[in-house]
């Protein structure tokens, strides 16, 4: 196993070399010029292409991703150009609050899509099995942007329960201010996480229960509740294992879209304003900790798999 780890740290190496030569040619192919947010109208045609000789955007691409990734490799990820503040200070500033909210997203969406899922898998074409299923479908289709405007609606505006933007009230610091605030995006992506979740659980469910060690189960005289949840249970979570791991790299890119609804100053909102004002370091700064935690995160997956069922460990 040791082994085993070492060699797929060792190839994350490569894997984000190729990410960045990907993501900066992307950028560089893209319209826009971050040049233009420091010019003013009366500016000579002199003092703007010294802006850009002080940023270093008159050099050949090839040279300026060398350049980047040179500051890279020795732990330095560069300066935003918008506000010229460091870029890994900024995204380690705002990583805690993304961290929260989609971490408490993906925990609410996997406890209730578990028993919500066997129960499902475990009433196939019954009420049950079909409410889960709508529920999923219009979860799946519905766009998050239209769903965090209708929960806003609803909750802030007609209830006047929540709410509806920021993560703090002006002048208020308390614990419960923050959950207040975070309720309504924490709601809106963990439906999203439940309507994914809940299918694969459903699905795996329908086919471990023709297993054979179910029917043995039956047969010594279990109880349903207790096939479903002890023992089902375990190998459902591999499907589950796989998604989390896969959601490793939403903790840094965080959810772009909600978080921009609901003005919640995370990695996500963060993204976005780098991308409206072409901050290529900032931009490259999130794409890169966000492939490395998701990498990170396929490989825990791997490791919780062996855990989980021992089978894998005995084949390797």
């Amino acid at each position: 196993m040791g082994r085993r780890i070492v060699g797929r740290l060792l190839q994350t190496v490569p894997m984000l070399f190729f990410v960045s030569v990907v993501c900066f040619a992307m950028i560089k192919l893209g319209p826009g010029d971050p040049v233009l947010s420091f010019v003013t109208p009366n500016m000579h045609a002199e003092d703007i292409e010294r802006i850009r000789h002080n940023l270093g955007l008159d050099q050949p691409a090839y040279i300026q991703y060398f350049n980047w990734l040179k500051e890279v490799v020795q732990g330095n990820f560069g300066y935003s150009l918008v506000n010229h503040q460091p870029v890994l200070d900024q995204i380690l500033d705002r990583l805690p609050a993304t961290a929260g909210l989609m971490g408490s997203a993906i925990g609410i969406g996997v406890l209730l899509a578990l028993p919500f899922g066997l129960l499902a898998g475990a009433n196939r074409g019954r009420w049950l099995d079909r409410a889960v299923n709508a529920v999923a479908y219009v979860g799946i289709s519905i766009p998050v942007f239209w769903l965090a405007i209708l929960m806003i609606y609803l909750f802030a505006i007609h209830l006047h329960w929540l709410p509806s933007m920021g993560m703090r009230t002006i002048g208020v610091s308390s614990a419960a201010d923050v959950l207040k605030h975070g309720l309504l995006p924490c709601l809106t992506l963990a439906f999203g996480f439940f309507a994914v979740y809940v299918r694969y659980i459903r699905s795996s469910t329908i086919g471990q229960l023709r297993e054979d060690y179910v029917q043995l189960q039956y047969a010594f005289g279990s109880a349903r509740r207790i096939v479903l949840f002890r023992h089902v249970l375990k190998h459902v979570m591999l499907p589950i294992i796989t998604l989390l791991g896969m959601s490793m790299g939403d903790l840094v890119a965080g959810a772009i879209v909600t978080e921009t609804v609901f003005s919640w100053p995370g990695i996500g909102s963060l993204g976005m304003t780098a991308v409206k004002g072409m901050d290529y370091p900032l931009i490259m700064g999130i794409t890169l900790l966000s492939s490395l935690l998701l990498i990170l995160g396929n490989l825990a997956a791997d490791i919780l798999y062996t855990i989980v069922d021992p089978r894998i460990k005995g084949s390797r």
